[in-house]
């Protein structure tokens, strides 16, 4: 059976197919409910509680968007969300690089076991630790504070961030380091300088976890926030989509889920080879 060249191999017409049907498939999955969400946001609460009918279901209109854009006063909440969850990101970013840089480099007598705690901490969801973080975080006067929610987000972050950021130095030949330090480099110069260039994709991917991760959660910002004026994105939308008599405004909140999702497809897209090259960093060594 005569073959098709992909990627500098010779792969059969089958092999070929396969792929091709897999990657369709794929697209299927993940972008059909990603489009039928924008779809929904363009469409009235009556049309979308209503029962489906060819009559109504083309019936488009930009009220949802215009009643957040107006009556919801999102801009504060959008505001609130993007401040948080971009210093939550760097902040990950930065903690997480200092860990694993000497967690990789630096060898000491628990190392091991202070790594394998952290990766263990990666098993706890965070909803199980939330009372002594609320005592915590409420002891130091930091609830109710934009601080203390980035202080809590980049916590339940940073194990993941640390995890990624040791793979990423360990993939990293020590005869590169060990040929800086003859050259004169100090540790500082040595991380920001020399090993910085090759562990973008790691910081990329660890930033972009902690941002994703902080930019729509939802309990702990209603646990630590009690002020309206610091309320995040996912908290607004939970107030703005009551209609009248206590229902929901499902066309209000499929407009704030599109509002809310944007800004995650943008920087995933953006940071796509970073993010996938991150995760794969470490997984082979030599």
């Amino acid at each position: 059976m005569t073959g098709i060249t992909v990627s500098g191999r010779r792969e059969s017409h089958a092999k070929v197919a396969l792929y091709a049907t897999g990657f369709v498939l794929s697209v299927i999955v993940f972008a059909v409910p990603l489009l039928f969400a924008l779809f929904r946001s363009f469409q009235p609460a009556t049309v979308i509680q209503a029962a489906p009918s060819a009559a109504t279901f083309l019936h488009l209109t930009w009220q949802n968007f215009a009643h957040l854009a107006t009556e919801a006063h999102l801009g504060a909440s959008i505001f609130n969300s993007a401040l948080v969850a971009v210093v939550t990101a760097l902040l990950t970013a930065l903690l997480s690089t200092l860990a694993g840089y000497g967690f990789a480099k630096f060898r000491f007598r628990i190392s091991n076991w202070l790594f394998a705690l952290i990766v263990v901490t990666m098993m706890v969801p965070f909803q199980a630790i939330l009372t002594p973080l609320y005592l915590q975080l409420n002891a130091m006067h930091l609830t109710n504070s934009r601080l203390g929610l980035i202080l809590f987000y980049t916590t339940v972050n940073l194990p993941f961030g640390v995890f990624v950021m040791r793979n990423a130095f360990e993939s990293i030949p020590a005869e590169l380091e060990d040929s800086g330090f003859v050259d004169g480099a100090g540790t500082t110069r040595m991380l920001i300088s020399v090993l910085r260039p090759l562990i973008v994709p790691g910081i990329a991917t660890t930033a972009l976890y902690a941002f994703l991760a902080s930019w729509t959660e939802f309990l702990g910002a209603l646990t630590f926030l009690t002020n309206a004026h610091l309320y995040t994105l996912p908290l607004a939308l939970v107030n703005v989509q009551q209609g009248a008599y206590g229902q929901i405004d499902f066309g209000l909140l499929a407009a704030g889920a599109v509002v809310a999702m944007i800004p995650c497809i943008v920087l995933y897209v953006a940071l796509q080879r970073f993010y996938v090259a991150g995760l794969a960093s470490g997984a082979v060594k030599g």
